[in-house]
């Protein structure tokens, strides 16, 4: 039986550039950072004081109700918000759809870590009983499937992928694999994150992995730069709207992009360091191209995972060496990281990054690595320093490898019918 196409028809995003596609293009294009002193708690006592925030926060009217939102982390509001503008864009009308055949896979690394923060201090404060009952079905990392399911009455496959920073590849390849048995017609699907927070922050200080370049903050994120230290954590959500070929003809959609490969690997090596040869990323992008049909020299762009650490961003070069061979060392093939400009939106990272890609092969413009003003000794591959590039790109990659050797690659291709 021959495998059902699947097509992109809607995105939508909530990051710190921006609170839409358009607008976050417009950031990516501008050079804008989203990168900032933190201000959401006091950040005196953190070595890292500088990350992503989502700024001037407010749920869009003619979205969700401000009751319904209260009942919400923001990790849901990111979430749902983001996935009424993909659903808007697709043109769906789910009064006229099969609601059984759509579902809803949206992924977290870490779910509602807000929530749970601040009722831990409640009830640090004044015992058990001043815990909220929301408590659960705030935090829970299924809540903004959950959420998204319920504001348009799916009844499909609805489910949470945590993967740490592969969360929203893993979850939208899913989604793909299922459309493509044949399960469902339409997916809801990507990433959401909301762990700026103390316990957030704190944590992520102690691993050592952020950047402490404080008092510079705009050219703090400057991956495969000599002078990187470390990743911004960011906030945010990223969704998109897949559907098959078919579907989308049959109403008449404006397809976006096609969906053509998958990949999916461990490292199998450590917890949070990378394998320095980045053999498993490797393998994951390979898997990719297979389930494409595409040879290495097909690919024209990749949006990389590119964070700005010292390991990570060598150990992707040195995978991306292995898979693309001459095709990437003769600067054939274009590499760039929107996460100089975003920060690290944990698992939201390949929603918004995979709309990233979809926007290049749109609108022929490949988003630039910002701060990249001294490429690293062994980073020589073509990572479009400081300005956006005008290209005509008809396939890209997104990668994602996340804490606990998960690896996530999505293959997009231009849409020639």
């Amino acid at each position: 039986m021959a495998t059902r196409r699947v097509v992109i028809t809607g995105l939508g995003t909530v990051n710190p550039l921006a609170h839409s596609v358009a607008d976050t293009w417009a950031a990516l294009m501008d050079g804008t950072s989203g990168i900032a002193p933190i201000t959401k708690f006091d950040i005196s006592d953190f070595t890292s004081q500088i990350g992503g925030e989502v700024k001037a926060w407010a749920i869009p009217d003619g979205t969700v109700e401000h009751r319904e939102a209260k009942r919400m982390d923001p990790v849901s509001q990111y979430a749902v918000v983001s996935a009424i503008e993909a659903v808007r864009q697709s043109g769906l009308d789910f009064e006229k759809e099969d609601r059984s055949r759509c579902g809803v896979i949206v992924g977290s690394g870490i779910g509602g870590l807000l929530e749970l923060e601040t009722q831990h201090e409640r009830m640090m404060a004044g015992g058990p009983r001043k815990v909220s009952p929301f408590t659960v079905p705030k935090l829970m990392g299924n809540a903004s499937g959950g959420h998204i399911g319920i504001y348009y009455g799916l009844s499909g496959p609805n489910f949470s992928i945590a993967t740490a920073c592969a969360s929203a590849a893993h979850s939208i390849g899913e989604a793909a694999r299922i459309i493509q048995r044949g399960r469902i017609d339409v997916a809801i699907t990507g990433g959401t994150e909301a762990a700026l927070t103390k316990i957030g922050l704190a944590s992520f200080c102690a691993l050592k992995g952020l950047s402490t370049r404080n008092d510079d903050p705009t050219h703090a994120s400057r991956p495969w730069d000599a002078d990187r230290d470390g990743f911004l954590l960011a906030e945010g959500a990223g969704v998109v709207v897949l559907e098959t070929l078919e579907h989308a003809q049959a109403r008449g959609a404006t397809i976006l992009a096609e969906l053509v490969g998958f990949g999916s690997t461990c490292d199998a090596h450590h917890i949070t360091a990378p394998e320095p040869e980045g053999i498993g990323a490797a393998a994951a992008m390979t898997e990719a191209l297979a389930d494409a049909a595409l040879a290495p020299e097909d690919v024209d762009y990749i949006n990389a995972h590119g964070t700005s650490t010292v390991l990570g961003d060598i150990a992707e070069v040195n995978a991306i060496k292995k898979v693309f061979g001459e095709h990437a060392t003769s600067r054939k093939l274009v590499v760039s990281s929107t996460k100089s400009q975003t920060g690290h939106l944990l698992g939201a990272s390949a929603g918004v990054e995979l709309i990233a890609c979809v926007k290049t092969i749109n609108e022929c413009v490949i988003p630039a690595t910002q701060n990249l003003d001294h490429p690293g000794e062994d980073c020589d591959l073509d990572c479009v320093p400081n300005e956006p590039r005008e290209a005509k790109i008809d396939v890209a990659l997104s990668n994602s490898f996340g804490f606990g050797g998960h690896n996530g690659c999505l293959m997009v291709k231009r849409f020639n019918g």
